[in-house]
């Protein structure tokens, strides 16, 4: 009752072992499986399992409860940083490519799920329909967690394949939750009749669409001239103090905006990053252009950017506490004693690889999108090879250059399969979102059998594990290459900070 007080006990030595050891492990196991399978999250899930329900239930509930939102705002904290590091250039360029990925994302789980699923298995075709949504959504953080552990080789977030990735994964998360709130209220749809279906299905998608929407519009036509103007050259005088006030305040806005509304708070976060990121001004001589941290800390007309802020004040908390916390709780979603029987495990492996599949399939558009390009390319040709018709040409020259003409169309070709198969395989990731959508339609609708869900855990964790440790890979043996050419590191007109901070983890 509100006037009383806790009494303070002090902590059991057991329960402070096993909350010592909890976060060692998950330090540990990330460490490991970084080096072994270039992918640290899967070891930070592994202990979640151990130290959770599923397996040897150590920790107490009530603490697996408080982890279990703590690694929630960790989620929203990692995919903030996500918007405050993406290149808002980028992602217009790269807008209508994104929506066809992200489209196709969506469409082939549920679409290929029927055949296997309703036809094959004899599931029925809403649990299909809820199995498949389960599939369609992306994980965001596992996205940005990738792309952050791949920042030490290659700044992602720079290359136009990263930009794509960024923005399909983004869409196919809110369409993800648009039907997680769609399945949430099945249930009730069987029971009552009455229920308004138009309004149940076109809230989310209606409070979504006008969030992505009116935010660029009021920020570069309302808030940017206005912080530009009366308030980027005040922040200069509080450094780090002023851009954490704003920080914080516009993502609990963002936030609280895209949970009242009924769209996914992921979304309002990254939305925030996207926000703050574009409001101070970009000209050189302006309070947020800095080289590094410790120029916008030292001089007095110049303020650190907000990522720098988000570096000093966030990222350590973010990185061991809040993100190994967020895994760990996908950890301990996963039913795993009951994953393991014959039938089970073969069904969920053969949809594991159809959905693995379904994904992988976005990075088709790639060098269809680069086809395009150059077909459109060819068109102009013929005017320019009139113009040098009658021009005289060295055969030995125009053999040596038709050469190096060959050789340039071939590393762009291989260029652009190699982002295909890295934007596919940073696609195949589903997490948290799609175990909260599965666990929804099993435990609140009467659709989602046990069998079903099981085979849908199957292919969500197998997944997760399978597309993180595919883009480790190809960061590590092609890093140079996923940099270079058109689909690699873009050009920016902001200066790049040389603190090695912003180096690691500002890129994200």
């Amino acid at each position: 009752m509100a006037g009383g007080f806790l009494p303070y006990h002090e902590p059991g030595t057991v329960d402070i072992l096993i909350i010592i050891s909890f976060f060692f492990f998950l330090s540990l196991a990330k460490w490991v499986s970084a080096k072994v399978i270039q992918a640290g999250i899967i070891g930070q899930i592994a202990v979640g399992i151990i130290y959770g329900v599923p397996l040897a239930d150590i920790l107490e509930h009530n603490w697996q409860k408080t982890f279990s939102v703590l690694g929630y705002i960790g989620l929203i904290l990692i995919i903030f940083e996500g918007g405050l590091g993406t290149r808002v250039d980028l992602l217009k360029q790269n807008f209508i490519l994104s929506m066809i990925g992200a489209a196709t994302g969506v469409v082939f789980p549920i679409g290929l799920s029927f055949p296997l699923l309703y036809l094959g298995f004899g599931y029925g075709a809403v649990e299909t329909f809820i199995i498949g949504a389960s599939l369609s959504a992306t994980s965001l953080g596992t996205t940005f967690a990738v792309i952050s552990s791949a920042s030490g080789s290659v700044n992602l977030a720079e290359t136009r394949v990263g930009s794509v990735l960024v923005s399909a994964a983004v869409i196919d998360d809110v369409v993800g939750l648009v039907m997680l709130s769609v399945i949430g209220d099945l249930g009730e749809i069987s029971e009552d009749g009455h229920v308004n279906l138009g309004w149940l299905i076109g809230r989310p998608i209606v409070a979504s669409i006008a969030m992505a929407i009116v935010t660029p519009i009021v920020t570069k036509w309302v808030f940017a001239p206005f912080f530009r103007t009366f308030i980027e050259y005040h922040f200069a005088r509080f450094d780090h103090i002023s851009n954490i006030i704003l920080m914080t305040l516009v993502l609990s806005a963002f936030v609280a905006i895209a949970g009242f509304t009924g769209t996914s708070v992921l979304f309002g976060a990254f939305l925030a990053g996207v926000f703050i990121s574009y409001l101070p001004s970009k000209h050189p001589e302006g309070p947020f252009v800095v080289m590094s941290r410790e120029e916008g800390e030292r001089e007095a007309d110049k303020s650190p950017t907000f990522i720098h802020t988000f570096e000093k004040y966030l990222l350590g908390t973010q990185q061991y506490l809040m993100e190994p916390l967020f895994f760990a709780s996908i950890g301990f979603a996963i039913p795993f004693v009951q994953l393991w029987t014959g039938k089970r495990i073969w069904r969920g492996v053969v949809y594991t690889l159809l959905m693995a599949f379904a994904k992988c399939i976005v990075g088709i558009w790639v060098p269809i999108w680069q086809l395009a390009r150059l077909h459109k390319s060819h068109d102009k040709e013929p005017s320019d090879q009139h113009k040098t018709r009658g021009e005289p040409k060295n055969e030995n020259n125009s053999t040596s250059d038709d050469d190096q003409s060959t050789q340039r169309k071939g590393d762009r070709w291989k260029r652009a399969w190699l982002a295909a198969a890295l934007l596919g395989s940073a696609m195949v990731a589903r997490g948290e979102i799609g175990l909260l959508i599965i666990e929804i339609g099993h435990n609140e609708t009467p659709y989602v059998s046990e069998e079903g869900f099981i085979t849908g855990v199957w292919a969500i964790l197998l997944n997760t594990i399978i597309g993180p440790i595919t883009v480790g890979l190809l960061v590590r043996f092609y890093a140079e290459k996923i940099e270079e050419g058109e689909w690699g590191v873009q050009e920016s007109s902001m200066p790049v900070s040389s603190h090695s901070d912003a180096n690691a983890h500002g890129a994200v």
